[in-house]
């Protein structure tokens, strides 16, 4: 294949969930800091922004009635209200970043991923990241700081109504050992950036095979 075809990759969009303390987060940064071009979705909210806050890269601070505004316009490709406040995932940063050949990863719970695939489902790829055993999730999170034995038995009845609705996702990845979970999440980017919807060079190399062009 040429390089020209080579080159021409649409992004992807890497929906990861887990219950608290299963460790999607420490999983995704592993993969923004190895690749380069994975991007951390930037939400928008209406909350007000905390002190080391910035406005485009942490979210997008809006009012609430410009979110309106844009839920009205069909701007997100998913949003909630979560205590008072207005979270979305702008539809239009997200289409720029995938046509630029950048993957864009999603930290968010089942309903935003069955919402994202809906949305866009030959781009979307899911990742449901499991525990190794309900006692070593209850371990991770009383090892908090400031955990109170209240807070962790809400946590864990949140983690299982999560945990209920692994089935939807595309993969599933038992995160036991750090290194071989981040492995398996490293190999399930790089088969699915490899498909054939992704690669926007092979149409025009297949008819170049065939005297088309």
């Amino acid at each position: 294949m040429s390089n020209d075809a080579e080159n021409r990759r649409r992004g992807l969009m890497l929906v990861i969930s887990s219950p608290s303390g299963a460790g999607k987060t420490t999983l995704a940064r592993k993969l923004m800091a190895e690749f380069d071009d994975v991007v951390l979705s930037v939400s928008t909210t209406t909350r007000e922004p905390r002190p080391n806050e910035t406005d485009g890269v942490d979210y997008n601070f809006r009012a609430e009635p410009t979110f309106r505004e844009m839920i009205g316009q069909r701007a997100y490709l998913e949003w909630a209200k979560v205590f008072d406040h207005y979270y979305g995932t702008p539809r239009a940063d997200t289409v720029a970043q995938l046509e630029a050949g950048n993957d864009v990863l999603f930290d968010v719970d089942w309903q935003g991923a069955d919402a994202l695939h809906d949305q866009m489902p030959n781009d979307c790829v899911s990742v449901f990241v499991l525990p190794p055993s309900i006692e070593a999730l209850e371990a991770r999170l009383s090892a908090r700081p400031g955990s109170t034995p209240d807070m962790i038995a809400r946590r864990m009845r949140d983690a299982k109504a999560e945990i209920l609705h692994w089935r939807r996702y595309d993969y599933c990845i038992i995160n036991d050992e750090l290194e071989e979970a981040y492995g398996k999440l490293r190999r399930i980017l790089l088969v699915e950036r490899t498909k054939r919807l992704r690669e926007h060079g092979l149409e025009d190399h297949v008819r170049r095979l065939l005297g088309e062009l």
